[in-house]
């Protein structure tokens, strides 16, 4: 296990070098940079090209591609983000102070992505034809189709504006002491709405592997033998029907990392995907490498640790070093 972990780690550096080039390239490509950002079109009859050039030169872009992509390299390797030319603070001081609010956004959708998808995944699993799996298979049709950005205009609208049971935005309550329970109160809606997807998707993959091991051979010599039935369908059947179940739910962080971008920005809730859209709207590159680098990170950490927890569910599964 140690050695596969080790290769991992290594073939993820020409990864990370990739995704950072193929990302500095679409900031070079696309129109418009900072500058843009600090002149406004009213200000412009006031500015000459001596005034634009100067400040390309203090944000370093009278420089080259490559060698600016070389300098955010060689920071890089130092442990050094950059610096925001918009917030003027570094990159990582920035990507902390959003992260905090961001992860436990994540991780509660993640939760109850796992936990409302498999246990519905079961429920329905264990009762075919019934009218609980038609609505709830048409429920996660629904909730696979709708964009996040959709699901959460829908959220704030419906429970927020309509049925009041929830804050229409931020994170905590204006003029409040900030307590633990507020800051949940003000995060079970986002992260509902974020999770709404993954609970379709682990609901349908755990109702098509319960299904599946259901009709083996196995479950039924253990059903002529007398067993009760439900030894048969938790002890058994929902163990090995996990498996597959693995893989989807250590591959939905990119999803969920793209739905936070929507959802933050809908309900004022200040985090990473926050600082990503202000960082594309100010043409604040080392904000924007600094950003998807981490999701990059992210990304492949998920993977490694859906691989280490397959081999950890099914015996089978062994790694070589």
């Amino acid at each position: 296990m140690g050695g596969y972990v080790i290769r991992r780690l290594l073939i993820s550096i020409p990864v990370l070098f990739l995704v950072t080039f193929l990302v500095f390239t679409l900031i070079e490509i696309a129109p418009g940079d900072v500058v843009d950002y600090f002149i406004s079109p009213e200000s412009m009859q006031y500015t000459t090209e001596a005034d634009i050039q100067r400040l390309r030169e203090r944000t370093g872009l009278d420089q080259p591609f490559l060698v600016r992509y070389g300098n955010w390299l060689g920071h890089l390797a130092q442990g050094d983000l950059g610096y925001s030319f918009v917030e003027s603070k570094p990159v990582s001081d920035l990507i902390v102070e959003h992260m905090k609010n961001t992860l436990p956004l994540m991780g509660l959708a993640w939760v109850m992505g796992i936990v409302i998808g498999i246990t519905l995944g079961v429920f329905v699993g264990l009762r075919q034809y019934s009218v609980w799996d038609f609505s709830l298979t048409g429920f996660s049709f629904l909730g696979l189709s709708i964009p996040a950005f959709i699901s959460g205009i829908l959220g704030l609208y419906i429970f927020s504006v309509r049925l009041g049971w929830f804050p229409a935005g931020g994170m905590r309550t204006a003029g409040g002491e900030g307590s633990v329970w507020d800051s949940l109160y003000h995060l079970i809606l986002p992260a509902s709405t974020l999770a709404l997807m993954d609970i379709a998707r682990n609901m349908r993959y755990m109702r098509f592997s319960m299904l599946e091991v259901l009709n083996q051979d196995y479950i039924t010599t253990a059903r002529a033998k007398g067993l009760r039935p439900r030894l048969i369908n938790y002890r058994h059947a929902m163990r090995n029907a996990l498996l597959p179940v693995v893989t989807v739910v250590g591959l939905s962080l990119p999803q969920l990392v793209a739905g936070a971008v929507f959802i933050e920005t809908i309900y004022s809730w200040r985090g990473m995907g926050t600082l990503y859209l202000n960082a594309v709207s100010g043409r604040d590159y080392p904000v924007i490498m600094g950003v998807n680098l981490v999701f990059a990170v992210m990304v492949l950490a998920a993977n490694l640790l859906t691989d280490i927890a397959y081999s950890m569910v099914d015996p089978r599964v062994r790694f070589e070093d």
